[in-house]
């Protein structure tokens, strides 16, 4: 289950993909697409968010910045 970290309201576009940077913000870069090149990287908000190790951080439904537990070693 995730939980909310950071309430940062991103609207999405799509042909992008939206990650959290190493600084802590939320960035854009422009999705590959069939023939097409993809990259341009653009910050889009401050977020300023302190990373956790077993973490993983992501841009949810909502446009703010959310985490879930990684699951290591499952079979």
């Amino acid at each position: 289950m995730a939980e909310k970290v950071k309430t940062v309201g991103v609207k999405k576009e799509s042909g992008y993909l939206y990650y959290l940077g190493k600084d802590g913000n939320v960035w854009r870069s422009k999705m590959a697409r069939a023939g097409q090149k993809g990259g341009d990287a653009a910050k889009v908000a401050d977020a300023g968010v302190k990373r956790e190790s077993g973490f993983l951080y992501f841009i949810d439904k909502q446009g703010d910045v959310s985490r879930s537990k990684m699951a290591r070693g499952r079979r």
